[in-house]
């Protein structure tokens, strides 16, 4: 019976489901190893998916799109259906606990499937011994078993194996043993069995070719490799040769074979011109799979170039050039005519016969093929025929696989991927065009190299128990089996009575220590091998943990989650947990322990926190670990980004705010069209949004907010679709042209996200004004082809611009020019006129004909005139300007005109006749009998006689009034002279003037004008305005010093308009929305200040003042008194300074700082004591020397100048006067000393009032002596 000593992986406790925050791979960015593949189980749940720590946003895997996997729904359903086999039914599974979400109903990426499936191989208990037992070796790496190598590099040839003690390596080549040490180019690497063959000195590779295996060996056994098959690359060059041309009949099929050298690996195959242009391919030309170059059917066109077969080497990458087929196509139809190649039957077009279809490749109606198991399959069928011949696929007896089938060569290969012994069968090509159809069938056998059904596994045993070793393999034909121990054929080993074979298994019974050794297991078949090591080790050791100690693992709320308790011991220790070391052993329910000791929680529930024990026990002992689990909330963003359309140029804001467990730090990244964004200029990102400023083109795309924890994250996607200005129109092409009419067609370009609405066509001629674009004619954007009505004569040149709600785009690049034929005039100048720039002229003016009326070459005009009533003989002549000056003419009489187009092709149409005017001379007379009635105090009415009409001299424009304000009747008032006026226009009889000045006297004249000027000035009239109200009051301030008063200061008005009798204030009390009762005051004409007390300290007052005449009231000046202050905050203010702890603050503030002045002038002031002689009443004088008791210690160096002695101009110390006595340097009459007969104060300077009196300086008395004086 199979045991299992080791039900543990050898990977930490902590990297399971939702990994721990430090003690994962993926907390630190790093793939899992193999052997900690299986922690990735728990990141993945059907319909569940929280991704572990690893899965961050800058991760290969976070930049593919969300929905890749929608590929793989086969796959995962198989894998699903493996988890379900795999864990067992019952009231914890996760169909009852509420649907988690992940990145919006996203399918997992796919390498969550690979890590699953892993996930579940691994539950079923890998054995693994710790390094520090003793095992036999175990093959760790190897080279692949057909090994091609570059032969300009050094030969490595890998084998690296573990066991314990360390294994020894040694190799066989060609079945024989390979003596290293005889080849000085042969090294074997350290702790390895790696070969290096160096040809830096020089030697041949291909002398190394052959089949080596590699032998790894310790006390305990011995393991093998693969058998390496080393062979050198190879990429020969091609065989000289030369090709004559290739003559084939239009319509004709045609092989250009390739041949290429036989290279290792073979070439890949391309078709190049000689000047390296690439082969256009289409169903007609296309390259087989065998690299020939087919031509269903020869066209003309197809000698244009020559065709060269390319071989590229993998491993030299170089690129191998046979020489080029040249073609000669034959054909009834000598003229290549590129406008045919769009033709809809180009065949019977060039004349060409139709053919059915016969097959190129391969030939014949049936053939066969083999595959093997795994493998790709490709079956190819290429067809000739006129047309071409279209290629389909079918299956005999089913339908093509389609999770697996695709069609490649334009139809003429299907690849069948992965295939399995279901593909065999027979398939059919059926090539077909209008004259036809013929078939292919391919037979398609599917054989198999060996492949596992059982994998024989590592064996480990305690003395005395019975196991087994099962090697099952199939394959097509039946694939032979082969035991070997340590190397050699287990039947040529000792003979051991406690090993049976039977076929495909080894029995093992009462195994003993004896009984330690390497199995190898050979299956073979005709196409390939298989080989696989498996030891059998004896142990006998107690329960060991394998994982670190008390580890923390962090998982997410309803997530399946995994805690790892990897474990070894011999016999195999059974193993039990528990939760928060009490309870039954936990399994069952919403617990499963798995056969490697892992303890699976299908459902984390907030109630599933606490300490977890597993405990493994044998008969040698126990041994026990401790894992804390700690449940967090999800990570969820539940305010996603919206799809937003934007215009260019615009702001635009996506939302992402995000609830998550507070205690993980949450990081909020962006994703644009699936790849990290680059924050810029441009954008800002908070929190919760992501705001664009000035959105432009390129912002375009999707937006995937991307929410992250160490443990978890959600994703959310919002697509933002700008709407910019269309692209330019392309490819403008003229067609249909005619005399007066072209047909212009465009390829409408991007309108991005705004539907174009509008195409405006412009063109350009270049006789007139070369350069200057002008509008044609717009058409709506559903069309891209119009016909355009053309004048005669114009060099054309179109531009489309395509407009949208967004804007215009640029301009198309300009079409061909086309030129229309000429033809006379239609259409005579427009806007002419004949008016006169002098009193004896008259100038003809016109607007000149563009170029699309212009119809011909040498536009010019015919210009005629004649006075009106005389009804005299035309005059004329040609000009090609824009006008045209008759002199000589009478002041201001009418003219008939006539302007005519003409050009080379003739003249236009008999034009209109204008009426125009010569020119004006001023008028001869002024109005007479002006008569003035005063209206109010700023308007007058005026009334006169009007001029005659031939005293004008042209056309009468207006009657003008000059007036001017003479003087006030306010003495000492000045006023500005300035003159105005006041027009009438037309011939008319009276007029009003207003906007006067009130109280003010007037002069006026009048006079009448037309296009020339004025005329003479009639005589001057005097008019005095009676008074008016005056204006408002100036600069009227409002000031409130304080709460009981308002003060009002304003000035006199700036225009009285009459004699001031007074003022008169108004003014009302307001709180909020309550008025008080207005009050009126009057004020002398002098007053220009007034004091108010106001009612209450709490309201505000609104004031209205104005100045009075004796006509009224003039205009008003309102104001308002400003808000009184804040009354609670003056109440606080004075509580405070009231309040008897401020009091005693500011108390205790001075005080302290007096002890801190007292203390600083004393640490000033103290310098050391100051011996006193025995007679108290000697003097100190400068003569006494300096005796110990008797001088003074106050300074630290001899030639210090005591404090308060001054320094002469030479800069020597000037002493004190020794009749000095000690009261000159005290404050009182007397000097202060201690009972110790010490002097007790600062050292001060004999206060000198001569010095005082000289500006010199001298220190004043220290107050610490007054402070002495007083104790």
């Amino acid at each position: 019976m199979r045991r299992l000593a080791a039900r543990g992986a050898a990977g930490d406790a902590g990297e399971v489901a939702a990994p721990a925050a430090d003690s994962t791979d993926c907390a630190r960015g790093r793939h899992p190893s193999p052997r900690r593949l299986i922690d990735l189980c728990a990141i993945w749940d059907p319909g569940v998916f929280l991704p572990a720590v690893g899965w961050k946003t800058a991760s290969g895997f976070a930049r593919r799109r969300l929905n890749e996997a929608e590929t793989l729904n086969s796959v995962r359903e198989a894998q699903l259906e493996l988890l379900e086999a795999a864990r067992p039914r019952g009231p914890g599974s996760r169909e009852r606990g509420p649907v988690l979400r992940m990145a919006r109903q996203q399918q997992p990426p796919p390498w969550v499937h690979t890590a699953f499936l892993l996930c579940l191989l691994s539950l079923s208990g890998a054995i693994e011994i710790p390094m520090d037992l003793s095992q036999p070796p175990t093959i760790t790496k190897q080279s692949v078993k057909d090994h091609i190598v570059d032969p300009r590099d050094n030969i490595l040839i890998e084998c690296e194996a573990k066991g314990n003690p360390a294994p020894s390596f040694h190799w066989t080549r060609n079945s024989r043993f390979f003596n290293i040490a005889k080849d000085p180019r042969v090294s074997m690497r350290r702790r390895s069995g790696t070969l290096v063959i160096d040809f830096r000195s020089g030697g041949r590779p291909e002398e190394y070719e052959g089949e080596y295996q590699c032998f790894a060996r310790n006390k305990f056994g011995t393991a093998l490799s693969n058998r390496i098959r080393l062979q050198v690359s190879k990429s020969p060059l091609w065989p000289k040769e030369n090709l004559d041309p290739v003559v084939v009949q239009e319509g004709a099929p045609l092989t250009l074979q390739c041949n290429p050298p036989p290279g290792l690996p073979s070439p890949v195959i391309f078709w190049m011109s000689s000047s390296m242009e690439p082969i256009t391919q289409d169903k007609r030309v296309s390259q087989g799979h065998n690299g020939d170059l087919y031509f269903s059917n020869v066209m003309l066109q197809d000698m244009q170039t020559d065709y060269s077969c390319n071989a590229r080497f993998h491993f030299t990458h170089t690129i191998q050039q046979k020489n080029a087929f040249t073609l000669k196509v034959l054909t009834n139809n000598p003229y290549n005519d590129s406008s045919l190649r769009n033709h809809p039957d180009i065949y019977s077009a060039r004349g060409v016969a139709e053919r059915t279809p016969s097959f190129m490749y391969p030939q014949g109606t049936a053939s066969s093929q083999m595959v093997l198991r795994g493998m790709d399959l490709v079956l190819e069928c290429i067809a000739s025929g006129v047309p071409t011949p279209d290629i389909a696929w079918y299956k005999k007896g089913g339908d093509l696989p389609s999770d697996k089938a695709k069609f490649e060569n334009f139809n003429k290969a299907l690849r069948i991927t992965n295939v399995s012994e279901e593909d065999s069968g027979e398939y059919f090509c059926l090539a077909s065009n209008k004259m036809g159809s013929i078939r292919h069938t391919i037979s398609v056998r599917v054989k198999a190299a060996p492949y596992w059904l059982d994998e024989p596994k590592n064996l480990i045993l305690a003395p005395g128990e019975d196991g087994r070793l099962v090697c099952r393999a199939n394959g097509n034909p039946k694939p032979t089996v082969q035991w070997m121990v340590n190397g050699e054929p287990l039947q040529s080993a000792p003979p051991n009575p406690n090993r049976e074979v039977a076929g495909d298994t080894i029995i093992f019974r009462d195994t003993q220590i004896s009984s330690r050794a390497v199995y190898q297991c050979n299956t073979s078949n005709e196409h390939g091998y298989l080989l696989a090591n498996a030891f059998v080790s004896v142990l006998d050791v107690p329960p060991r943990m394998l994982s670190p100690r008390n580890q923390l693992i962090r998982v997410i709320l309803y997530n399946r989650t995994r805690l790892d308790c990897p474990f070894f011991g011999s016999p195999i220790p059974t193993l039990r947990w528990f939760k928060n070391g009490q309870g039954s052993n936990l399994d069952g329910g919403n617990y499963h322990v798995y056969e490697n000791g892992s303890l699976e929680i299908k459902m984390i529930r907030k109630e599933d926190q606490g300490i977890y024990t597993c405990v493994a026990t044998n008969i040698l002992g126990k041994a026990e670990n401790q894992v804390r689990l700690e449940v967090k909330d999800p990570t969820r963003i539940y305010r996603m980004p919206e799809d937003q359309v934007a215009k260019r140029g615009t702001t635009v804001q996506l939302e992402c705010r995000v609830k998550h467990d507070p205690s993980l730090k949450l990081t909020v990244s962006w994703l644009k069209d699936d790849e990290p964004l680059y924050i810029g200029n441009r954008m800002k990102k908070e929190d919760d949004s992501l705001t664009i400023f000035g959105v432009a083109e390129r912002d375009q795309g999707s937006y995937t907010c991307v929410a992250s924890t160490e443990l978890d994250q959600d994703l959310a996607k919002a697509y933002l679709t700008v709407l910019g200005r269309p692209d330019r129109p392309r490819d403008l092409e003229l067609t249909d042209l005619a005399e007066r009419s072209v047909r212009l067609t465009w390829i409408p370009g991007d309108d991005n996200n705004s539907p174009i609405t509008d195409y405006v066509v412009q063109f350009e001629e270049d006789q007139f004004q070369p350069g200057v674009w002008h509008d044609h004619s717009k058409f709506p954007g559903s069309v891209n082809s119009a016909v355009l009505q053309l004048s005669p004569y114009v060099n054309y040149q179109f531009r489309v611009i395509a407009i949208n709600e967004v804007g215009s785009s640029h301009p198309s690049l300009p079409s061909e020019r086309y030129r229309t034929s000429g033809a006379p005039p239609e259409s005579n100048p427009a806007d002419v006129k004949g008016e006169g720039t002098r009193k004896n002229n008259m100038e003809i003016t016109w607007t000149p004909m563009n170029a699309t009326s212009a119809f011909g070459p040498n536009l010019r005009y015919i210009v005629k005139w004649r006075r009106r009533e005389t009804r005299e003989t035309w005059n004329n002549v040609t000009v090609w300007g824009s006008r045209y000056v008759v002199g000589q003419t009478p002041v201001y009489v009418p003219y008939e005109i006539r302007v005519q187009a003409e050009n080379d092709f003739g003249k236009g149409p008999e034009p209109d006749t204008v009426i125009g005017y010569s020119g004006e001379d001023y008028p001869r007379a002024a109005p007479t009998d002006v008569k003035i009635r005063v209206l109010n105090s700023t308007a007058i009415s005026l009334q006169w006689n009007r001029v005659y009409p031939d005293t004008v001299q042209g056309q009468l424009r207006e009657y003008r009034a000059y007036y001017w304000r003479e003087s006030s009747l306010l003495k000492n008032l000045w006023v500005s002279q300035k003159r105005q006026q006041a027009s009438f226009p037309g011939d008319r009889p009276r007029g009003v003037v207003s906007r006067l000045f009130p109280y003010s006297n007037y002069k006026l004249e009048m006079v009448v004008v037309n296009g020339r000027g004025d005329g003479p000035r009639s005589e001057t009239k005097e008019f005095t305005t009676p008074e008016g109200v005056p204006s408002a009051p100036r600069r009227f301030r409002v000031r409130q010093p304080n709460l009981e008063t308002i003060n009002l200061e304003w000035d006199h008005p700036e225009h009285p308009n009459g004699i001031l009798i007074g003022y008169t204030l108004k003014y009302v009390a307001f709180n909020g929305t309550k008025l008080g009762k207005q009050i009126v005051e009057n004020f002398s004409p002098n007053q220009t200040k007034f004091t108010m007390q106001r009612a209450d300290p709490v309201s505000r007052y609104r004031f209205t003042l104005s100045a009075r005449t004796q006509v009224g009231s003039g205009e008003a000046a309102t104001e308002e008194s400003p808000a009184p202050p804040n009354e609670a905050y003056t109440n606080n203010q004075a509580d405070i300074a009231t309040q008897g702890w401020f009091i005693g603050l500011m108390c205790a503030i001075a005080l302290l700082v007096l002890i801190l002045l007292i203390v600083c002038f004393i640490k000033r002031s103290r310098g050391g004591k100051y011996p006193v002689r025995e007679k108290k009443d000697v003097p100190l004088g400068p003569e006494d020397p300096k005796e110990e008791d008797g001088s003074f210690d106050y300074s630290d160096e001899d030639n210090k100048p005591l404090q308060g002695s001054q320094t002469s101009l030479d800069g020597t110390i000037k002493q004190q006067e020794s009749d000095d006595s000690l009261v000159d340097y005290g404050e009182g009459g007397e000097g202060q000393f201690n009972e110790d007969g010490s002097f007790i104060g600062q050292y001060t300077v004999k206060k000198d009032k001569e010095e005082t009196e000289g500006n010199e300086s001298s220190e004043a008395t220290s107050p610490v002596n007054a402070i002495y004086s007083l104790a």
